[in-house]
């Protein structure tokens, strides 16, 4: 396991983690759609791009035409 992935995994964690802490304590409410959604989105996709390898944002910025640089989080 790379640093980065480690990385990508505890921040991944943190988020979903701080959301979970939100909802349990009455502060936001998960049952209903809101923008809170996308970052529990977010934070899934970090932590299992740290498992995996695969990251949907580096696709689709790879078919745009961008290039990979060494060493990035995303760049497998």
């Amino acid at each position: 396991m790379t640093v980065n992935r480690a990385v990508s995994i505890f921040a991944g964690f943190m988020i979903m983690a701080s959301l979970a802490a939100a909802h349990v304590s009455g502060q936001i409410n998960l049952g209903s759609m809101s923008w809170l959604w996308l970052t529990a989105f977010v934070g899934a996709n970090l932590f299992q791009m740290g498992f995996t390898g695969f990251c949907p944002a580096a696709s689709i910025m790879r078919a745009l035409g961008l290039k990979d640089s060494a060493g990035t989080a995303c760049s497998s």
